[in-house]
């Protein structure tokens, strides 16, 4: 898949020795990144779980790294809001979060910015964890699903807003996609924290709407110093989460 972000008319007129930005498919760093530490938190949560039943459910790191919303309330472990976003119930829960992560932040990566990915999967996390503290507030969260959901969220935004650059087999593929998450979310709802996801696609949303550019010759992937640096600090602070979420699995605290 590419694009290119010129005006015909400009194009014409183009000096011929500048370049045109074109869309090409790079390596998904940031996604490599971010999937990388939800493997070495799994590997842990392996070395430490003392859960018998590991492969469909480990309650075990989810007792003290989840997203545990009456110790974030009541004993102020704010943290467990993002370390709860680091840790995996399950071999299968692990597995589907990797797998779609690749596939939506590749993607992302190609279309737009991967500065823009990890500001959006952070906010997302965050995004989902509140509405799930909301409605939600017994019941513990864990998981990335929040974060991936809202990168999905931030694509269809794309996809609508910038329509003609994408074809409309896409746009129909990223809505049957969230269409197939929000009822098997339904459909499972004892197991899957519904509201995270649908925090986590709304806050993917808003980012998009209010990021990519209205203006169709303008290129999404074209950034800032100040949204680089933001986009590294948020890949840093899930690093850093899941650096503290190893801890915590190693020392029992």
């Amino acid at each position: 898949m590419s694009l290119k972000y010129t005006d015909n008319e400009a194009e014409e007129n183009q000096d011929p020795h500048e370049q045109t930005v074109v869309a090409i498919s790079p390596f998904p760093l940031y996604t490599a990144i971010l999937i990388g530490c939800i493997i070495a938190v799994f590997i842990v949560q392996f070395l430490t779980s003392k859960d018998p039943a590991f492969v469909s459910v480990d309650r075990y790191s989810s007792f003290f790294a989840g997203f545990d919303k009456q110790a974030f309330l009541q004993n102020h472990e704010y943290w467990r809001i993002l370390t709860g976003a680091t840790v995996h119930s399950g071999v299968l829960h692990v597995g589907m979060n990797c797998y779609a992560f690749y596939s939506f932040g590749k993607l992302f990566e190609m279309l737009s910015n991967r500065a823009h990915l990890a500001i959006v999967f952070v906010l997302s996390a965050i995004g989902g964890g509140l509405l799930s503290l909301v409605f939600n507030p017994d019941i513990p969260s864990v998981g990335a699903s929040g974060g991936i959901v809202g990168l999905l969220g931030y694509l269809a935004v794309y996809a609508f807003q910038r329509r003609q650059f994408i074809s409309p087999e896409f746009r129909k593929s990223l809505l049957v996609n969230i269409g197939f998450i929000l009822v098997f979310g339904l459909v499972l709802y004892q197991s899957i924290d519904n509201f995270g996801h649908i925090g986590g696609l709304l806050t993917g949303a808003v980012y998009g709407f209010l990021q990519i550019p209205t203006d169709e010759y303008a290129d999404p992937r074209v950034v800032g110093g100040i949204a680089k640096t933001l986009g590294f600090a948020a890949l840093g602070l899930y690093i850093c989460t899941s650096f503290l979420t190893m801890y915590l699995l190693f020392t029992g605290h």
